[in-house]
């Protein structure tokens, strides 16, 4: 599951020229993939980590709950995206850089499906503590980086306040106080300059 056509329909190729694995779908939203997964049952999902609607980590949870047997793999272009700490305490089976070569694709793909977890060494496990470091150096508390979160995903106020347990008020508070830490005027801004940080 991708957004990028380019990439999706070239791994589609590689994964289809391939004998013993058979692709039996692809989405490019969260949401897409959530309900293909649910309707095709596919024994292995790749994930991409940053998707138009929501991150990868938040993804895959419900794609796991919509096919339990399903072994997720998050694909991704960034080695030391604060987002992959969370992919992996999620319970992803395995996560893999784009740079990876066809034959190498193929080959861990394999592997995931025999049950092996892998991980691309390149990828830093550390960065939920990476994470921690980008929140200090911007002043932003863990609730102010939520809620710019959920905002980057489309969620409204009203259901990022039903999400985190939160009033709406409060939701507001934490999202103006981060748009002037992240030195924005807007919410838009503020996703903006957290995707410019590599928070999202």
């Amino acid at each position: 599951m991708d957004d990028h056509p380019v990439v999706c329909d070239g791994v589609r190729s590689l994964v289809a020229s391939t004998p013993d694995i058979e692709v039996v779908g692809s989405a490019r939203s969260a949401r897409d993939a959530i309900t293909r997964t649910r309707a095709l049952r596919p024994d292995l999902v790749l994930l991409d980590l940053r998707l138009p609607d929501m991150l990868g980590s938040e993804a895959l949870p419900r794609i796991t709950a919509a096919a339990p047997a399903a072994k997720v793999v998050i694909f991704t272009a960034y080695d030391d995206h604060a987002a992959l700490s969370a992919a992996l305490h999620a319970g992803a089976h395995g996560c893999l850089l784009k740079d990876v070569t066809d034959t190498d694709l193929v080959a861990q793909l394999r592997r995931i499906g025999a049950g092996v977890r892998v991980i691309d060494p390149r990828l830093r496990e550390s960065s939920g503590t990476l994470l921690q470091a980008r929140l200090f150096r911007l002043s932003l508390s863990r609730r102010e980086y939520e809620v710019v979160r959920l905002a980057a995903t489309g969620r409204t106020n009203p259901e990022i306040a039903e999400e985190l347990g939160l009033t709406r008020n409060t939701v507001k508070t934490y999202l103006q106080t981060a748009m002037q830490k992240l030195g924005a005027r807007n919410r838009v801004e503020a996703v903006r300059r957290a995707q410019e940080e590599q928070l999202l």
